[in-house]
């Protein structure tokens, strides 16, 4: 069996035609949700991209990865994917990035150039192509293709310019030609991980597809609440240019139909390569996952991009397309920390120890199988004060405390910070999160809950052994 991992980076869960979305055409995410288990309540565990790649990619919730922000180094000791695919007897390789900055003790010396960014490859991962953040490698085939990219031009400017160029010279385009070249000269049995930058901002789909979406035809987002009823992060969130939509209704509509139209784009990539298996007789044979590495707020709540404590920056698209598995569809909460201990399943390997996550096979095989009732996610901006004058702890904890944490329910939703201050919900009277919830019975109930999660996946590297003769409990291999 092949194995073709996709991450759509910034893709919301309401985004494609299966999920509801009656803005654009997403045939071939249809068809491979149909074929199928689409995971209808699916959420990321952090944001923004190295933080939820870290946890998607080894299983493992933030609080125990501790990758908080894009910088903070990859974690050791862990299993991910690509190892797990390994130990199957496969060679993963990757065409875009994963975000996983190098550790500073494998670093070669102060002045490696590893440590002056976070674009690092995920630890045993091949690499076909590799897109730094800079987008190297598309932006000089553009230049060979004739088009005039200034030199001193970033990564956001040339993509900003997207809409001005044929859709066929666009990045996603670009990934997916060198995916496809690579995929001729394999045999069955590969492993591949795309991932695919769009339709991470700026907002602007490329050639003909920033025009398909009218901004007439959408949906006006969530409105917020009140400025004076916010609560401190959220007005202070609402008022940055980074974080803050567009204030007039033209500037909201645009915005959101360049990202449904890079969304249409990104869906007519993913039928090249679906083409392409279905000619080399693969497409039985091929197990295909799509994830998200988190969401996008797109307006709601007067908000872009993703951050803070609202759902839309974690609830994002799940499919598991296994052609061994009846399809189905599966209304569980399911997380990113799900998808390694599933794959390690579907490939006939252990399920690594260090899993936060559970497998999605028992579900597919019980929907109504015992599960949990609520999502998690979490939210670090201690970013923000790391500079020449970072708080140095223990004697100044202020970066430890510029974090939260949420669970969300059917019914409910509560939110925890790092200050002691708290936030609820009350989901099933306003699913827009608008309207607090005032019973404490149902807010000891759902904090309840939150205190739970963390202390069952509180680290457990050797919690679960004893230094006895007989070597008890689970110890490490290689020691064992």
């Amino acid at each position: 069996m092949n194995v073709l991992f996709f991450t759509l980076d910034q893709f919301r869960a309401d985004a494609y035609r299966a999920a509801g979305n009656r803005f654009i055409e997403t045939p071939t995410l249809d068809r491979w949700a149909r074929q199928g288990i689409r995971l209808t309540q699916h959420y990321s565990q952090a944001a923004p991209c190295s933080p939820g790649r870290a946890a998607l990619y080894t299983g493992t919730y933030q609080m125990n990865n501790r990758v908080v922000a894009n910088g903070t180094p990859a974690p050791r000791g862990l299993a991910n994917i690509a190892t797990v695919l390994r130990d199957a007897g496969y060679d993963p390789t990757l065409f875009g990035y994963t975000d996983q900055g190098v550790n500073p003790d494998r670093a070669v010396g102060n002045d490696d150039p590893r440590l002056d960014n976070y674009d690092g490859v995920l630890e045993g991962m091949s690499v076909g192509l590799y897109m730094s953040e800079d987008q190297g490698p598309w932006v000089r085939e553009l230049r060979a293709r004739g088009h005039v990219i200034p030199a001193n031009a970033t990564w956001h400017d040339v993509l900003d310019t997207e809409s001005q160029r044929p859709a066929a010279d666009s990045l996603t385009a670009f990934v997916t030609d060198r995916f496809l070249q690579w995929l001729d000269r394999q045999s069955s049995g590969w492993a591949a991980h795309v991932s695919y930058l769009r339709p991470h901002p700026p907002y602007a789909a490329a050639g003909e597809y920033s025009r398909m979406v009218d901004p007439a035809s959408v949906e006006l987002p969530i409105s917020p609440i009140p400025l004076e009823n916010r609560d401190p992060l959220f007005q202070v969130v609402s008022h940055m240019d980074a974080t803050a939509a567009p204030s007039s209704e033209e500037g909201l509509r645009h915005m959101m139909a360049q990202y449904y139209g890079m969304i249409a784009e990104l869906d007519a990539q993913l039928a090249r390569i679906s083409d392409a298996l279905i000619q080399r007789h693969e497409d039985d044979d091929t197990l295909i996952v799509v994830v998200a590495d988190h969401g996008e707020q797109l307006g709601d709540h007067g908000l872009k991009e993703k951050l803070a404590y609202f759902p839309q920056s974690y609830h994002i698209v799940g499919i598991w397309r296994d052609p061994r598995r009846e399809p189905g569809v599966v209304d569980a909460f399911t997380e990113n920390v799900d998808i390694l201990p599933t794959l390690a399943q579907a490939v006939g390997v252990d399920i690594p120890r260090s899993c936060d996550g559970e497998s999605l096979y028992r579900l597919f095989e019980n929907p109504d199988a015992p599960w949990r009732r609520y999502a998690h996610y979490e939210w670090d901006w201690r970013y923000v004060f790391i500079g020449e004058r970072t708080p140095r702890w223990p004697n100044d904890r202020r970066l430890s405390e510029a974090n939260l944490a949420v669970s969300v329910g059917r019914d409910a939703a509560f939110v925890q910070f790092g200050d002691g201050t708290s936030l609820a919900f009350d989901v099933a009277a306003d699913p827009t999160w608008r309207t607090p919830l005032t019973d404490p019975v149902r807010i000891l109930e759902i904090a309840g809950d939150l205190l739970q999660w963390r202390q069952v996946h509180l680290n457990r590297d050797f919690t679960d052994m004893l230094l006895t003769p007989q070597r008890s409990g689970h110890w490490p291999s290689l020691v064992k």
